[in-house]
């Protein structure tokens, strides 16, 4: 083979190397991100209707792993974040947490404490039912990438249990849910 075609020959092997990588690392906006098959959190449908941020995830932990039994929610709000300070106050928690999918009527049980969910940073904040008589609660976790952000809601079947925040916590820090925070943000 002469030179020339050899040259040819090696860049465009690399050329096609380097389009396959392309293809395989960057994230598929139209992709769907498939949970694990046999997973803590099982997804089940989205159990609320349609509003102005559209639907969302809904997750299932069983009491055997999580200490009680836990619905994860999961929803991405674009553009509606702080682009400066993200989410900085329990205030800003307060306001960007989907309340409306349990029923609107919270109170908060103490102060929040910030959390970090891969890249992005937020809050996290327990809560009491008060239109429940039961002993649920509820535990809004809000992070945020630049100007969009990403409002999660756990509720406890019964009385709040540790294991199961930091089984949810686990949870949004997982490959899955980070890769599917990606696609949502268009990252």
């Amino acid at each position: 083979m002469k030179k020339p075609r050899l040259i040819a020959a090696v860049f465009i092997s690399g050329l096609l190397g380097a389009i396959a990588f392309l293809a395989f690392s960057l994230p598929n906006h139209g992709e769907s991100v498939v949970p694990p098959a046999d997973p803590v959190w099982a997804e089940v449908r989205w159990p609320f209707g349609m509003d102005e941020w559209g639907k969302g995830r809904a997750f299932q932990c069983t009491a055997a792993y999580c200490g009680t039994g836990v619905s994860l929610y999961i929803r991405s709000k674009l553009g509606s974040c702080n682009c400066t300070t993200g989410v900085a106050s329990d205030d800003d928690l307060d306001r960007m947490s989907d309340f409306a999918l349990v029923g609107g009527g919270v109170s908060p049980v103490g102060d929040g404490q910030e959390v970090k969910i891969g890249w992005m940073k937020g809050r996290s904040r327990a809560y009491s039912l008060r239109t429940n008589k039961s002993d649920k609660s509820v535990v809004s976790i809000v992070f945020n990438d630049h100007c969009d952000m990403i409002a999660t809601t756990l509720v406890h079947s019964a009385k709040r249990s540790a294991t199961s925040e930091t089984a949810g916590m686990e949870f949004l820090n997982s490959e899955f849910i980070l890769h599917w925070a990606e696609i949502e943000l268009g990252i």
